[in-house]
């Protein structure tokens, strides 16, 4: 049974979940390989390589966030949720935390607006736009920015940067290209915070999960 691959893989990452979290996780996961079959929301099939990639690797960057979000009810925006990854796993994990998953493509906003009206995620919201269209209406409303496989580094944190508060966060959830992406970042503009490698329990893929913070400029003095 998945449920049992998802304890073990909770138990090997090192968080205590309730059986209320796990069974919502797992409820998640049936929705999506449902939805899958009709709606081709994701490549990857099968119910090992569905738990391993999907729900642990979108838990397994908790416990960084969790050292980093320290705010009563941090608001946090998903770029190019998908299938809500990692925002579902989140949201179900942190209750007092805020999502926006924003997805233009509709199918996948369908999805994640029938998974919040089934796990009655009070704690999301599902903006069926193009991202930069959300970064006009929110700027600068956010505490956080994460993403998994939405785009290379560069252009995520320039999709990421109009909606951040000014001590905001980017968490880019990546593999083992990251050193590679990193060199197309300029530096004057972004602050590598942590470099934090995550473990995937029997998964032989190297997972990162990278902090990054935009170096605020003070103005130039007048002349």
């Amino acid at each position: 049974m998945s449920e049992g691959l998802l304890e073990l893989g909770i138990q090997e990452i090192g968080l205590d979940l309730s059986a209320a979290n796990i069974a919502d996780l797992e409820l998640f996961l049936q929705e999506m390989g449902r939805w899958n079959q009709v709606h081709n929301l994701t490549a990857i099939e099968g119910e090992k390589d569905s738990v391993r990639l999907h729900l642990i690797d979108s838990i397994a960057v908790l416990p960084v966030l969790r050292r980093f979000l320290l705010g009563a009810s941090p608001k946090i925006a998903d770029l190019g949720s998908g299938g809500g990854l990692p925002a579902i796993p989140i949201a179900i994990v942190q209750p007092e935390w805020r999502l926006s998953l924003i997805e233009a493509i509709r199918k996948k906003t369908a999805f994640l607006q029938h998974v919040r009206g089934k796990l009655k995620l009070k704690n999301i919201e599902v903006l069926s736009e193009r991202v930069e269209d959300v970064a006009l209406q929110q700027p600068g409303q956010f505490d956080a920015v994460i993403s998994r496989a939405f785009t290379n580094l560069a252009r995520f944190l320039e999709l990421s940067l109009p909606f951040l508060k000014p001590d905001g966060l980017v968490f880019a959830m990546k593999a083992k290209r990251a050193d590679e992406e990193m060199q197309d970042v300029c530096m004057d503009d972004w602050r590598l915070v942590a470099d934090e490698p995550l473990h995937i329990p029997n998964l032989a893929v190297e997972r990162r999960l990278l902090v990054l913070a935009p170096v605020r400029k003070s103005p130039s003095p007048l002349k």
